[in-house]
């Protein structure tokens, strides 16, 4: 059974007494006897929060995103900025960039990585058993339905569907867009890309990684093929190895000195970005009728 939809509420606090501040959403829940699934309204954002035994999570309609994993016993897994935008898409967990990634190729004044995280989704369902659970949403664009299945317990796995009933073939990129929570990301280590082929926004040229990356300095890079990694937090001895091998690529960002919009700068330290993406030259192209599978999937190492 669906949970109703939310009643707006004049606020939920962030935060509760005794509550660890690791992340800006942990103080959303409260103790609760098995598996839950209960809305709530922060920042103007109708939030979903699912409880079960293994793990706590919070989704936002907005973007069909999840902004917050933390398996039991765990530190945090996603980043999210304690600051929202009043309008506009939420910086943190994973964004779903689509039906393009970065800018649009033609139209300067449609919004950077697409509709996808500036629309409301639909809940269509959820899954329980012991081991965790299975949620289902959905956007309906135009002649374009994408769907976002998250199956979450001890690991995270993430699987994004787009389809159209359009009668001509459609360019589609698309990215699951994940921010990782470390401890600083000037102590990460991220392994598992040594000698992948890629791109440098930043320089706007090619390049290869050589060993182990490190992204204090700022990163924005394009791998190819989607790869296995390994985002190694030696202050927090935990390795979570990211799987973007279901795209087909692999991209890496932080945005090292260069300030973000409403991310103070030690706030912007904790995370760094590793997604799986089928973008620029790997952009696909959809037959009417033909189906795209985009997937992201997270464990510890």
């Amino acid at each position: 059974m669906l949970p109703a939809k939310p009643r707006r509420s004049p606020g939920v606090p962030t935060t509760r007494p005794g509550a660890a501040a690791e992340h800006p959403l942990a103080g959303l829940f409260v103790p609760s006897a098995g598996p839950a699934l209960r809305w709530v309204t922060r920042q103007e954002r109708e939030l979903l929060l699912v409880e079960h035994p293994r793990f706590q999570a919070v989704f936002s309609r907005q973007g069909g995103q999840l902004l917050h994993f933390q398996p039991r016993g765990q530190r945090p897994w996603l980043w999210c900025a304690s600051h929202w935008p009043r309008v506009g898409a939420i910086r943190g967990g994973v964004p779903v960039c689509w039906p393009w990634f970065g800018r649009h190729p033609s139209e300067s004044g449609w919004p950077s990585h697409g509709w996808a995280r500036l629309s409301d989704w639909q809940l269509l369902g959820s899954e329980v058993d012991e081991q965790g659970m299975h949620l289902t949403w959905q956007l309906q664009l135009c002649d374009w339905t994408v769907t976002l299945e998250a199956e979450l317990g001890e690991q995270m796995r993430l699987r994004l569907r787009t389809s159209h009933q359009d009668s001509e073939p459609c360019r589609l990129s698309h990215a699951l867009h994940a921010y990782w929570q470390v401890s600083d990301v000037a102590r990460v280590a991220l392994l598992g890309l040594d000698g992948a082929q890629g791109y440098d926004l930043l320089t706007r040229d090619d390049c290869q990684q050589h060993g182990e990356l490190r992204v204090e300095e700022g990163c924005h890079r394009i791998f190819r093929p989607g790869a296995l990694v390994q985002v190694q937090d030696l202050a927090w001895q935990r390795r979570l190895l990211v799987d973007t091998r279901g795209g087909a690529n692999s991209v890496v960002w932080h945005p090292g000195s260069r300030p973000l919009t409403d991310v103070r700068w030690r706030e912007a330290l904790g995370f760094v970005c590793v997604e799986a993406a089928s973008c620029g030259p790997d952009s696909l192209s959809l037959e009417p009728g033909a189906e795209a599978v985009l997937e992201l999937q997270a464990r510890l190492g």
